[in-house]
């Protein structure tokens, strides 16, 4: 499977997810397992595309692109079945918005997100955007996130110990803050580093 095909695939599947959740406590455990499958084939598309020798501007690009939505998909369906507030989606698809715009104008002018034509111009703000560490810390994070929520929809849907729901809820919450500071933090160096290409 091509790395453009697997970032497809990844956005189809998160589709089918968040349609399918709710009918049934074993789809419900079958949905969890598919997150953390959407979440692992979005660690393994950079590893893809250079195995096969497929690197390209276009695709680092589409893989943003594929990232974000996946990502957007799940943070708005947790707020909307109350898991999360709503200000979380917000706060992550404002960003998300702002770095990509910032992006945009980096690429009109020759730059890269990632790679050796990077935007980013400093060893510090390379260090929290697209190193290793940095790239696994939040997808981890996020990974976790994701995953926890879900169980948590499955474990409500099944109606056991309704008491400890309360519990499990405030958890996912703070997973899921902790995961937006990190999603802050990391989007921080691209506004200091991008803003030159916007006023260019």
């Amino acid at each position: 499977m091509t790395a453009k095909l697997n970032t497809l695939f990844r956005l189809i599947l998160a589709f089918v997810v968040i349609s399918l959740f709710g009918y049934h406590i074993y789809l419900d455990i079958s949905l969890v397992a598919l997150i953390g499958l959407i979440l692992f084939l979005d660690a393994v598309d950079g590893y893809v595309a250079r195995k096969l020798n497929q690197t390209s501007d276009f695709g680092a690009l589409f893989d943003i692109i594929g990232d974000r939505i996946v990502e957007c998909i799940f943070w708005v369906y947790f707020a909307v079945v109350g898991l999360i507030p709503f200000w979380i989606p917000v706060i992550v698809i404002a960003r998300g918005f702002f770095t990509d715009g910032l992006r945009s104008a980096a690429f009109a002018q020759g730059k890269t997100a990632f790679g050796e034509n990077t935007m980013m111009s400093s060893k510090w703000t390379r260090a929290l955007t697209s190193s290793r560490i940095s790239r696994s810390i939040y997808g981890i994070a996020k990974a976790v996130a994701f995953i926890y929520l879900g169980g948590v929809i499955a474990f409500k849907n099944s109606g056991i110990h309704p008491e400890l729901v309360v519990g499990l809820e405030l958890a996912g919450v703070i997973l899921s803050v902790v995961t937006v500071a990190m999603c802050l933090i990391r989007g921080l160096p691209v506004l200091v580093d991008g803003w030159k290409y916007v006023k260019e």
